[in-house]
């Protein structure tokens, strides 16, 4: 984790599984990553209807993208998840999936897990947008 990113669960707030409820960083370069979708090299929707290899295709989609602007998971400091569901154990599980891929480290920052009713592609069950703070 960079020196110019503190993560703080406040005394007074609930805990929390694993994220926290502020981050704070010094300003510098900042990378707003497009919400990563379930797709391949070629556009289409990996793993329809299956939650878990879509989750696995976004976090392999986000690890690229982080990369390519010389950043890691470590540096995100806001993420939002989108899944298409109104079931609060479905919300659970792909919650903890997320914490098991290897974007695991971007989900201990300010996060925010969301049901939603539909995602822009047909089939698609999740979304990951993920904002970062730049290394120097």
């Amino acid at each position: 984790m960079s020196d110019k990113i503190e993560r703080v669960n406040p005394e007074g707030l609930h805990s929390t599984p694993g994220y926290h409820h502020i981050t704070v960083v010094e300003a510098g370069r900042t990378a707003y990553l497009s919400g990563q979708c379930p797709l391949d090299l070629s556009g289409d929707v990996v793993g329809k209807g299956d939650l878990n290899a879509q989750i696995d295709q976004v976090a392999a989609n986000a690890l690229t993208a982080l990369a390519a602007v010389g950043a890691g998971p470590e540096h995100v400091v806001r993420s939002v998840i989108y899944i298409v569901t109104p079931d609060e154990v479905v919300l659970a599980e792909a919650w903890d999936r997320l914490n098991e891929t290897g974007l695991a480290a971007a989900f201990s920052t300010a996060s925010t897990l969301l049901g939603v009713a539909q995602l822009g592609y047909p089939g698609q069950l999740v979304e990951v947008d993920l904002t970062a703070s730049l290394p120097d």
